[in-house]
């Protein structure tokens, strides 16, 4: 895009010069949970790495490693990287594999869908590849169930796609911290997904057969192949604007919503670096530990404590006999974290000994 194309669109653009990414962490920058992770394919609904970007996978053979990598271009420092490991040529009819991410319906009432003055939305990113590829992208309506799919293309060089989607007049979105919008990059589908009939940006209730393009690659058909995504952006209008920058800082505050853990920050959850939670039985007490600093987390999270000294989940350390003990009974608000040392095995501790863990709370859509 020329700099004049890019003044018109700011300019004619109809939401405010900020804050006009719906997309949390599309820089890639935020990767709470580490930097790495491998063998996804084998589970669904997985967070690999970087923060907000989630994996959907079903009944494949495929398997990939998922990396926040350094891949500087266009003022971007951070990629996600996806590297099939394990290729999966036989495709049975009910395999998936992608990347989604998700919207909470209170965050998407400016679309105004499901009346007649519905916005259109402008999905713009960048991609490339190891080869050309053509993969799908699919909007959709979790509240009323409708779909809106596009295809698209990658190359070996960094490429920014912009894929504007018409307006639905049907179905609004409901006012909550649940999810409503769904945004979704097919990168491999059996024939369950791609065996009816496709229609490039058409919203339409969900058909399985109708969601995938039945002409797209796997991207399990060899071990050579990757896909890189970042500046991931949704806007309102018919425009992709130049993406909207924004600090680490307030992308990790933004993130910290979902999922938030005492280890330090570059330490991955599940290791035994610094910034574990001690404290020191006595009797009767009860420990808060807060959780996000904002106005809270998205809902009530799950808790998950990992012994600060082996990186084992479900366990703390006793730091003074070296034991090591299944945690006990945790409650939690969305802004704090209680433990009532008398309850359930955090007895196990002992009067006047030092327990030690790691402590990770999820309120991912």
């Amino acid at each position: 895009m020329s700099k004049a194309a890019e003044l018109a669109a700011l300019i004619g653009s109809q939401t405010a010069l900020s804050n006009r990414n719906l997309i949390i962490n599309g820089a890639m920058q935020v990767a709470q949970r580490g930097t790495s992770s491998t063998g996804e394919g084998a589970s669904n609904g997985v967070f690999p790495c970087v923060d907000r970007m989630k994996v959907f996978a079903g009944n494949t053979a495929g398997r990939a490693t998922v990396s926040q990598v350094a891949d500087v271009h266009d003022g971007f420092a951070n990629a996600l990287k996806f590297e099939c490991t394990t290729a999966d040529t036989s495709i049975a009819a009910d395999e998936f594999f992608g990347m989604q991410y998700i919207i909470e319906g209170q965050d998407v009432q400016q679309l105004k869908k499901g009346t007649s003055d519905a916005e259109s939305l402008t999905f713009s990113f960048y991609v490339k590849g190891n080869a050309s590829a053509t993969y799908t992208a699919e909007i959709r309506d979790l509240d009323n169930d409708r779909i809106n799919t596009q295809t698209f293309a990658v190359t070996t060089s960094w490429n920014r796609i912009s894929l504007t989607f018409i307006p639905d007049t049907t179905g609004a979105f409901d006012d909550d911290n649940a999810g409503s919008l769904q945004l979704s990059f097919w990168l491999h589908a059996g024939s369950t997904y791609t065996g009816g009939t496709f229609a490039s940006n058409t919203w339409a209730s969900r058909v399985q057969g109708n969601r995938v393009n039945s002409s797209q690659t796997s991207f399990f058909d060899s071990t050579s192949r990757t896909f890189f995504i970042t500046g991931v952006q949704l806007e309102l209008g018919e425009q992709a604007t130049p993406f909207e920058h924004k600090s680490f800082d307030t992308e990790l505050q933004a993130c910290r919503r979902y999922f938030c853990k005492t280890y330090n920050y570059a330490d991955a959850v599940g290791s035994v670096g610094s910034g574990y939670w001690a404290w020191t039985k006595t009797t009767s007490q009860r420990w808060d530990i807060p959780l996000y600093q904002g106005h809270g987390m998205r809902t009530t999270p799950t808790i998950v404590a990992y012994n600060a000294s082996t990186g084992t989940a479900g366990q703390y350390r006793n730091a003074s006999n070296g034991t090591n003990h299944t945690v006990g009974t945790f409650q939690a608000t969305q802004n704090m974290l209680f433990i009532d040392e008398n309850a359930g095995n955090w007895n196990n501790l002992g009067g006047g000994s030092v327990g030690r863990m790691f402590v990770t709370a999820d309120a991912e859509l």
